[in-house]
């Protein structure tokens, strides 16, 4: 019986170190130098997005545009996953500025002038003219649909704040205080994705996968594998973080590195 004991408690601890050494080792593939100061992210052309004193630019290797709005202060977020509808956010005017591919005004929302009382805390774009909204006065999840001018609610008011949050054409997703991971889709369906390791940085990927950060390193987490990573050979001195594609960029204070990794 002894023997056994002895055995168990070798073999747990032997996958108990294996679990705690898993790493993912980035190679790194390019080195981009740029004064900037937010790195937004690349789209799937190659788009490079980010702000430089308030201004928000979008580079390529032919051309640059610029949107620049000091009027409504501090850009709090940026949503570029549809290119021909860019969308600004400056929570601070409870505006929403909508851009086309030219970064060209195409419309200006401000919530504040509108019939339904709207204190927009989260947002993103939807689907078929809509904007994802969570409405702080309700505690609501809803689509304001910037043609129309109305909004619905698409969930119960819900108690908690939100960490963190993103949105696709089809899915709202955030983290509240409590580190649990939930996501609704444009039926209103919620959907407990799990729970969480702290971050100081995240960024979801696909399925049950999130990148983040904590204390000046890099992670994986597969809620659906169980399994948890972390990724090495990276600069350590990053001030964000953005994959995409199996390439995962580091912002530095030099500039932007790119990294080809592969997920296991």
């Amino acid at each position: 019986m002894c023997k056994k004991i002895i055995l168990f408690f070798f073999v747990f601890q032997l996958v108990s170190v294996f679990a705690q050494e898993q790493k993912i080792v980035a190679k790194q593939i390019e080195i981009l130098q740029k004064d900037i100061d937010i790195f937004v992210g690349f789209d799937g052309m190659g788009n490079l997005y980010y702000i430089k004193n308030n201004v928000f630019y979008k580079k390529n290797k032919q051309e640059l545009w610029q949107y620049k709005n000091v009027s409504l202060g501090k850009i709090t977020k940026i949503d570029f996953q549809n290119q021909l509808k860019i969308m600004l956010f400056y929570e601070n005017f409870n505006t929403i500025i909508l851009l086309d591919n030219q970064l060209n005004e195409t419309q200006k929302i401000n919530f504040s002038e509108n019939e339904i009382p709207i204190i927009v805390e989260a947002t993103g774009i939807a689907s078929q003219n809509r904007l994802w909204i969570y409405n702080s006065l309700t505690q609501e999840i809803g689509f304001f649909d910037y043609l129309k001018n109305t909004f619905q609610s698409i969930t119960p008011s819900f108690r908690g704040n939100l960490k963190h949050y993103e949105s696709d054409f089809n899915t709202f997703q955030w983290i509240d205080d409590k580190l649990n991971w939930y996501a609704v889709d444009i039926f209103g369906k919620i959907t407990t994705k799990g729970k969480i390791s702290d971050f100081d940085q995240i960024q979801f990927g696909t399925n049950q996968e999130i990148f983040f950060s904590k204390d000046g390193k890099l992670f994986l987490q597969d809620l659906n594998k169980n399994s948890f990573y972390t990724i090495e050979n990276v600069d350590k001195s990053f001030k964000n973080f953005f994959y995409k594609d199996q390439i995962l960029s580091i912002f530095t204070d030099q500039g932007i590195t790119n990294y080809k990794i592969t997920i296991p």
